[in-house]
C-alpha cells in the first residue's frame, strides 16, 4: 500500500517526522517496507530570477544572469528554448545535485553534481533545471513534461528552496498489508492507524452529494448474488470531460498512476483514497441501457482496456449489457463500453465481489489490476 505523507494529513494532524511515524506504524504491527523523500536525489536547487537573457550568435544557447536572492546573482548558459527575462525557474548552484539525462532529455541516467563550467567558452556557474531533471513529470507538476525550463509561480521568492515548492519534500510511505487487514489498503484506512498510533483525531472525508434527478432509470439485474453481493449503479449524465485538477493528478502520480482522464482519474482516485474499486461505463455503449450480473458462457469473448481479448467459462464473472459482457467483474473493464473524450453520460459502477472468483478469473486470465489486488484480499466493508 501506498500513501503519500501529504495526503494522510488530509485525514490526521501529523506532528512528528516521517521516520518516527515509520516507527510508531511498526509498533502497530505495520510493516514499512520503503521509505523514501520524493526528491531524495535533489539538492542545491532554488528559485531562480532571470533578469538579463542574451543570445550566444551563432548557437542555441542564451548567456542569463540570474538572481537567487540571498545566494547572489549568477552567470548561467541555457539552451533552453524558453528562457526569456524575467521567468523564474528552479536553479541548481554549483555544488547542488540533479538527475542527469540521457539525449531525450527525458530519460534519467543518474545523478549528476554541478560544477562551474563553460559552454562556448563562457563561463557557467549553475544549471536552470527543467523537470525531468528534478524528477517532475507534467502530474507531479504542470509543465513536467516540457522539453525545456520548468516555470515556478512569480511569487515565489528568489533563493527559496523550491523542493516545497515543487513538494519534493513529501515521504511516500510503502506499507506491506497482510490479509487479515483489508481496511487498510486504502489511504484513509493507514490514516485511520496513523490516527491511533499518534492520538490524534481521525477526520473523516466529506462524502456528501446532492443527487439531481436525471430522468433515466438504470435496470440492474443481478444473476449471480452469490459472488456478487452487492452492486450499485449512479447514472451522471451531461459530463464534461474536463483536465483532471492538478491535485488529484499529483496524488495519483505519487501512488504510480498515471493520469488517464477526469472520470477515469476520479474512479483511481476513490480506489486509492477509500479503498473501494470502481469502475466507470459509457452510457452510450451500454445496449438496452441496463447492467447484468451474471457469469460468462463458455466460449464468450471480451477485450478489455488493455486490448487483450479472452476467452471465457462459466468460473468467470462478467458485468454485462442486453446483449454483450461489458467488464471481468472486479479486475478490468471491456473496451466496448471505454471512456472517450466524446462521452456525455457515465455509469459509475461501485461493488462487492467475492474474492476467490475475482482471484480465480485474474490468475485463469493472466490478467491483474489494482481492482483485482483489492477484491482478492477483501474491500473494507
Amino acid at each position: 500500500m501506498i500513501a503519500p505523507l501529504s495526503w494522510l494529513k488530509d485525514f490526521v494532524d501529523i506532528d512528528v517526522a516521517a521516520e518516527e511515524l515509520q516507527k510508531k506504524l511498526f509498533d502497530c504491527g505495520f510493516e514499512v517496507e520503503e521509505l523514501y523523500e520524493v526528491g531524495k536525489d535533489i539538492a542545491g536547487v532554488v528559485v531562480g530570477e532571470v533578469t538579463e537573457c542574451e543570445p550566444v550568435e551563432g548557437t542555441h544557447l542564451h548567456l542569463c544572469k540570474v538572481d537567487c536572492g540571498k545566494h547572489g546573482i549568477f552567470q548561467i548558459c541555457c539552451g533552453a528554448d524558453n528562457v526569456k527575462k524575467g521567468i523564474k525557474a528552479p536553479c541548481a548552484l554549483v555544488g547542488a545535485t540533479v538527475y542527469q539525462t540521457a539525449k531525450d532529455h527525458v530519460t534519467v541516467e543518474g545523478v549528476m553534481t554541478i560544477k562551474k563550467g563553460k559552454l562556448r567558452g563562457l563561463d557557467s556557474f549553475g544549471m536552470l533545471c527543467s523537470g525531468a531533471e528534478l524528477g517532475i513529470n507534467g502530474d507531479m507538476y504542470e509543465g513536467g513534461d516540457y522539453n525545456g525550463l520548468l516555470i515556478l509561480p512569480p511569487e515565489s521568492k528568489n533563493g527559496d528552496d523550491v523542493k516545497p515548492i515543487l513538494g519534493l519534500d513529501d515521504y511516500i510511505f510503502d506499507i506491506s498489508i497482510t490479509a487479515n487487514r483489508p481496511d487498510c489498503q486504502s489511504v484513509l484506512g493507514i490514516a485511520r492507524e496513523v490516527a491511533a498510533a499518534l492520538g490524534k483525531k481521525l477526520k473523516e472525508p466529506d462524502c456528501s452529494y446532492a443527487a439531481v434527478n436525471c430522468g433515466d432509470e438504470v435496470k440492474i439485474s443481478n444473476l449471480a448474488p452469490e459472488v456478487c453481493p452487492r452492486y450499485i449503479g449512479h447514472l451522471v449524465k451531461d459530463v464534461k470531460n474536463v483536465p483532471t485538477p492538478a491535485y488529484m493528478r499529483r496524488r495519483l502520480a505519487l501512488c504510480g498512476i498515471r493520469s488517464i482522464s477526469c472520470i477515469v482519474d476520479i474512479t483511481n482516485y476513490v480506489l486509492l483514497e477509500m479503498g473501494q474499486p470502481m469502475h466507470a461505463f459509457d452510457y452510450a455503449k451500454l445496449e438496452g441501457g441496463e447492467i447484468i450480473i451474471r457469469r460468462a458462457e463458455n466460449g464468450e469473448k471480451i477485450t478489455t482496456l488493455d486490448n487483450n481479448e479472452f476467452t471465457l467459462n462459466s468460473e468467470n464473472l462478467v458485468i454485462c449489457d442486453a446483449k454483450k459482457p461489458c467488464a471481468l467483474a472486479g479486475v478490468m473493464g471491456g473496451l466496448n463500453s471505454e471512456i472517450t473524450d466524446k462521452t456525455k453520460d457515465v455509469l459509475f459502477e461501485c461493488a462487492k465481489f467475492a474474492r476467490d472468483s475475482v482471484r480465480k478469473t485474474a490468475r485463469a486470465l493472466g490478467q491483474h489490476s489494482d481492482s483485482s489486488a483489492l477484491f482478492e484480499k477483501g474491500v473494507n466493508e
